[in-house]
């Protein structure tokens, strides 16, 4: 009993259950506003916004195509949304808070391997370093 104990107060475990919760979530909030907002506006410019009625027969056969046509205009609305209005701002975040932060190391000019800025020789090839300025 105190390995299955273990094995559920493990912290990835947990970590891995509140990333399904957040992300269910955040799932939810992105889906309702993609429903909300995103697609009405699509529905201006294309007139519907549902295409599950859409359909064909052969030999009696029903084929609802609609079906995955509505599923397939949602989920590139869904990714759109989702690129333009977290994957690009997060990027932009990161990149301004990288360029932030202050250098520690830089490229040997002989044998191009990462060294400390205040080095004074290359740990890898040993060539003498001009002072840091």
């Amino acid at each position: 009993m105190s390995g299955f104990k273990q094995f559920l107060l493990r912290g990835n475990l947990v970590q891995l259950a509140v990333a399904v919760v957040i992300g269910a979530a955040f799932g939810a909030l992105v889906t309702s506003f993609v429903t909300a907002f995103i697609t009405p506006l699509v529905a201006l410019i294309g007139g519907k916004q549902d295409y599950n009625g859409l359909s064909f027969s052969i030999n009696g056969t029903r084929f609802p195509y609609g079906v995955f046509v509505t599923a397939l205009i949602s989920f590139l609305i869904v990714a759109t949304v989702v690129y333009f209005f977290i994957v690009l701002p997060v990027a932009h975040l990161l990149e301004r808070l990288t360029k932030a932060e202050e250098a520690t190391e830089y490229p040997c000019p002989e044998c191009l391997s990462d060294i400390p800025i205040h080095a004074r020789r290359c740990k890898f090839c040993t060539t003498e370093l001009p002072a840091p300025v």
